[in-house]
């Protein structure tokens, strides 16, 4: 072995090493107090680790919330393809929010207005206490107004914020009426303490025509209303069925509750016949349009208003001692009879002032005497008839324990 292939050897034997394996990529990108550390790996994997997070807890709740439920660069990229309905609805109103004002917005129409609209009808529970099937009728045309607010809104660019709000508030007092009243009217038709059944009963119904009412509204989205004109069409058609059907389910409906027309339909019947008629018997004469009338026949009596405008503070005990046993302040007009109940009369207390003024209201026209010997003489009349009249009432199936006055004025001496 010569000396040049001494040193060719080690160089022969260095070519036959394997080469190191290529180091992975990698870099630190930091953003907004976030670092992240972003590595390609030698067979193709790309990796993202978070190296430091220096924001705040609450930041950091905030961030992933908008990061689960809202797109991609929320708010700041242009992103109005997937945001929410209600933006769509105004970009076609020809507004142009960015997409928070669009979130706010859309809360206070859909949410806040609504709930603006059911506080205001829940000061008005009294009243629908004592009108329950009115206050029904008149929830679903609320119900339906405000549907139609919300259906003509696009088409007024101009009134879009101020349509859809009155909508969304019309369907919040809506919602809470048809509640409040649904209980008194169930409870009317309950004869065994079955209330929950009924009530049961009835929201099953509820759902079944509600289900076929969906099934029948795509129905006609795809034929008849797929159009603008359809809709403004068939929109009133349909509303003007619907409030005509629950006007005459409520006509249908016996409640036997003491208020103010029930009680005088009942004295001018038992006047006129000498006959005292059942729930079923007045519900189809009751006014539920206007359910404050006078009627004439049992002495055109108005209750409920406020003591300083009916008897001047002078003449109050004068007034009160006619009947001081009893809990009503009557007084006699030109054109009705003021009568105002104590804090707690009841039912039957109603009844017996209501049955003085209609007695005294026919004297007064039968004999022309004054009003002070009517009213005494009619008391007297009163008095011998009430305790069957009573008993009877009962028998047909009122509840005479309470008088439904709605919000109308009483006093305390």
């Amino acid at each position: 072995m010569n000396l040049l292939e001494v040193f060719k050897m080690p160089k022969k034997e260095s070519t036959d090493l394997a080469p190191p394996p290529p180091k992975p990529v990698c870099w630190i990108e930091t953003s907004d107090s976030v670092s992240h550390l972003f590595q390609f790996e030698p067979d193709g994997q790309f990796s993202v680790k978070l190296v430091a997070d220096a924001r705040p807890a609450s930041r950091r709740v905030v961030e992933s919330f908008l990061n689960k439920f809202f797109p991609s660069g929320y708010p700041y990229r242009n992103v109005s393809q997937v945001l929410t309905p209600f933006q769509s609805l105004l970009f076609a109103a020809g507004l142009r929010p960015t997409p928070a004002q669009a979130t706010a917005v859309s809360w206070v129409l859909k949410d806040g207005m609504q709930h603006v609209g059911k506080l205001i009808c829940s000061n008005l529970g009294a009243r629908m206490d004592s009108e329950p099937k009115s206050w029904r009728i008149l929830a679903d045309v609320l119900y339906d107004l405000g549907s139609g607010l919300e259906v003509l809104s696009p088409l007024c660019p101009q009134l879009f914020l101020e349509m859809a709000g009155l909508g969304n508030f019309a369907k919040g007092m809506a919602v809470v009426a048809a509640r409040a009243t649904r209980l008194p009217i169930y409870s009317s038709f309950a004869k065994e303490g079955n209330l929950s059944d009924l009530f049961a009963k009835g929201e099953a119904i509820s759902t079944l025509f509600n289900v076929l009412g969906i099934g029948a509204g795509i129905q006609l989205a795809s034929t008849v209303c797929s159009s603008t004109q359809g809709k403004m069409v068939v929109g009133p058609l349909l509303s003007v069925v619907h409030i005509y059907c629950v006007h005459e389910e409520m006509r249908a409906t016996p409640v036997n509750t003491l208020n103010p027309q029930r009680t005088a339909m009942i004295v001018a019947d038992f006047l006129k016949r000498g006959k005292i008629s059942s729930p079923a018997d007045l519900r189809y004469q009751e006014d539920l349009l206007f359910p404050g009338r006078l009627i004439e026949e049992a002495g055109s009596v108005k209750v409920g208003r406020a003591l300083h405008k009916v008897v001047k503070p002078s003449e109050l005990h004068r007034v009160k001692d006619k009947f001081s046993e009893e809990k009503f302040i009557l007084t006699r007009g030109t054109k009705w009879t003021d009568m105002i109940l104590e804090r707690n009369a009841s039912g039957e207390d109603a009844l017996r002032g209501w049955l003085v003024a209609a007695y005294a209201a026919d004297i007064e026209k039968s004999f022309g005497i004054s009003s002070e010997n009517a009213l005494q003489e009619a008391y007297e009349r009163m008095s011998n008839v009430f305790s069957p009249f009573l008993s009877e009432l009962q028998g047909k199936g009122w509840h005479t324990d309470r008088f439904l006055d709605g919000t109308g004025c009483r006093f305390a001496l």
